[in-house]
């Protein structure tokens, strides 16, 4: 794994060339962040939800060996997804960070946790438990197409994906 702190600046200033042929992609701007973890990087996972968190914890329940799981849950401001519990598990588990296109509740808890979290915000109604959706799918938000395998990169500065590891 890259080491850490890796810039997200420096590294859209190290590698024009992959940010011109699109395998360097920055999300938009939309998320807020949480978690104890400002920086954070790793591999990705992706699964699809809405407003149902089942399979998230299903993920967040095995070794996360420094990965990231990035969650498209719809962008539903109804509900929130993931909450003190999940993230306390994913500290626990090894997981590097989560991204969701969703919201996220207990944010004191979740600050408390050694893992790096961005969500769009907080609310306090927690998801449905029905175990619907898909894991491993591409997922597009943020106006950015993100895949199982490629690297995310997360500080102050935003959010970059990769379709390879970077290096600076």
């Amino acid at each position: 794994m890259a080491s850490l702190p890796l810039a997200t600046a420096e590294a859209c200033d190290a590698n024009a060339g992959l940010i011109l042929n699109g395998d360097l992609r920055a999300l938009q701007p939309i998320f807020r962040t949480y978690g104890g973890r400002q920086i954070f990087a790793g591999p990705v996972v992706t699964l699809k939800i809405f407003e149902d968190n089942v399979l998230l914890r299903e993920f967040l329940e095995e070794k996360g060996h420094g990965r990231v799981l990035v969650v498209d849950a719809g962008g539903s401001m109804r509900c929130a997804v993931l909450g003190g519990n999940l993230a306390q598990l994913a500290q626990n588990n090894g997981w590097a960070g989560i991204v969701i296109n969703g919201c996220i509740r207990d944010v004191d808890e979740i600050n408390g946790c050694d893992v790096g979290v961005r969500a769009l915000n907080s609310h306090p109604i927690k998801s449905n438990k029905k175990g619907v959706g898909e894991k491993h799918v591409p997922v597009t938000f943020a106006e950015t197409r993100i895949c199982d395998g490629e690297w995310l990169y997360a500080d102050s500065d935003g959010i970059l994906l990769s379709t390879s590891e970077l290096t600076v």
